[in-house]
């Protein structure tokens, strides 16, 4: 929704009396963390279905094969939904944006629970991906609203560590109802958290000019980038299709999001078929690996913003980082190798690398692109990264399903594992070749020499 700009306060909103310094409020730290806790319900319904493979195997009766692709409707459906809440996000704000994709994934959570078919669970699973994709363009646009530039990667870590303590969460959870109330209270369940979260959204989001609980002094700080194109109009969707900033976000996306999503979806099932471990006994090697994720990708998103504070460029920082991020996912290739606790700890260091990862590749978004189109990057990106996320699953269970024929489940995984700890130095050459750079941009009118003037709006 179009609101004017300008620095006003809302009326009522502290500021300094004459002659004082007003130390600053740090209201946007509690909008990181509504980001933070949406974050961590969207990432708890998605790994609803991992740990409950055992029982939806039973149920419904289907191969590796199969359960790969049910996984892949998730991520069509993800990503289709992507580009249209990108738009939606930048046309309405992130208010509505995250208000709507909340309430549509959480019935869809819900409908999970009432299907009594493998067609009916196919279909909620891609109602949920279309509905759950508006989480990261809400945020992402909510993040370059409510923090300056050098802490937005932080920031972005921050609520980005949802993803884990979703993770983290889920498998001391889902079991446990699932083995109590049956396999569909864990989708309801999931369901119920998202719309309590709403009631907390509604009321406790506003725009930083909006909202009395923003002083003045902190109102400058969130404004504090004089060098950044705050406004401007939208170019057309196709029309950061032109543009190499807009392709080292996608060609990254498309490389890194399917390895994360492998984690997600196969970490059960490989220690249950290399390490002979069903749920009930894996599901804490599984904890440790997100709670050490929890702890790493934070870290991992604070140090650019560090380097930043220290004097170093916001290219220099951030690719630094996102380089030394790339090795850290290498030694994930020896996992099928190590104990169970190795495993956890490459695995654990392979995630972690990854969410720190994401979490720069986010921020450099907001770093080049004003904040009128920064949701529609995010979510052309991100529609990359799921079309990736929907490939890569389909393909592992062909895999997988094609060396249990003749009982090498190890060597499927190895190779896939192998995959994942190529991917990210690959992806980091090619976003360096298109975006040597991160760095202010101006969107082109018909991609020429002018710069389209500002519209004095914001959303």
């Amino acid at each position: 929704m179009h609101e004017p700009s300008g620095s006003q306060i809302a009326p009522g909103a502290p500021s300094a009396a004459p002659g004082l310094k007003a130390t600053a409020t740090r209201y946007r730290w509690v909008v990181c963390a509504l980001l933070f806790f949406a974050t961590t319900i969207n990432y708890f319904d998605r790994q609803i279905l991992a740990l409950l493979k055992g029982m939806l195997d039973q149920q419904f009766g289907w191969t590796n094969a199969e359960f790969g692709w049910v996984n892949g409707v998730f991520q069509l459906g993800y990503g289709i939904g992507l580009l249209g809440f990108g738009w939606f996000v930048d046309r309405f704000g992130a208010k509505i944006g995250y208000a709507v994709s909340i309430i549509g994934w959480s019935l869809s959570a819900i409908a999970h629970g009432f299907a009594g078919s493998v067609g009916q669970f196919i279909t909620a699973r891609g109602a949920l991906g279309l509905s759950e994709s508006g989480n990261f363009p809400s945020a992402i646009k909510a993040v370059a609203l409510w923090f300056p530039k050098r802490e937005r990667a932080f920031a972005t870590s921050i609520f980005n560590a949802g993803t884990n303590a979703g993770a983290l969460i889920a498998p001391a959870v889902v079991p446990w109802v699932a083995f109590k109330w049956g396999w569909q209270a864990a989708f309801v369940s999931a369901g119920i958290a998202g719309l309590l979260w709403l009631a907390l959204w509604i009321p406790f989001y506003h725009l930083p000019r909006k909202t009395r609980r923003v002083n003045a002094a902190e109102l400058s700080l969130i404004q504090s980038d004089k060098d950044e194109t705050t406004d401007g109009e939208k170019a057309p969707w196709l029309g950061l299709l032109a543009y190499p900033q807009t392709w080292s976000f996608i060609v990254a996306k498309f490389l890194t999001d399917p390895v994360w999503w492998f984690y997600l979806v196969w970490l059960p099932d490989f220690f249950k078929q290399v390490r002979s471990l069903d749920i009930q006994r894996s599901w804490i090697y599984i904890t440790a690996i997100y709670g050490m994720v929890t702890v790493l990708s934070i870290f991992g998103g604070w140090i650019t913003g560090f380097l930043t504070e220290r004097g170093w460029s916001v290219t220099r920082a951030r690719k630094t980082g996102m380089f030394v991020f790339a090795l850290c996912v290498v030694p994930v290739v020896a996992a099928t190798q190590a104990g169970n606790w190795g495993a956890v700890l490459l695995i654990g260091l392979a995630a972690s690398a990854h969410q720190a990862w994401s979490a720069n590749l986010f921020t450099t978004v907001s770093d080049m692109f004003p904040k009128p189109a920064v949701a529609s990057v995010i979510g052309i990106g991100g529609m990359a990264g799921s079309a990736g996320g929907a490939i890569f699953p389909v393909l592992s269970g062909i895999m997988l399903d094609h060396f249990k024929a003749s009982h090498a489940e190890t060597t499927g995984y190895a190779i896939l594992f192998g995959i994942c700890a190529c991917a990210y130095l690959v992806a980091f050459g090619l976003n360096h070749v298109l975006a040597p750079r991160f760095e202010p941009m101006s969107l082109e009118a018909n991609h020429g020499t002018h710069r389209i003037p500002g519209n004095g709006k914001e959303q």
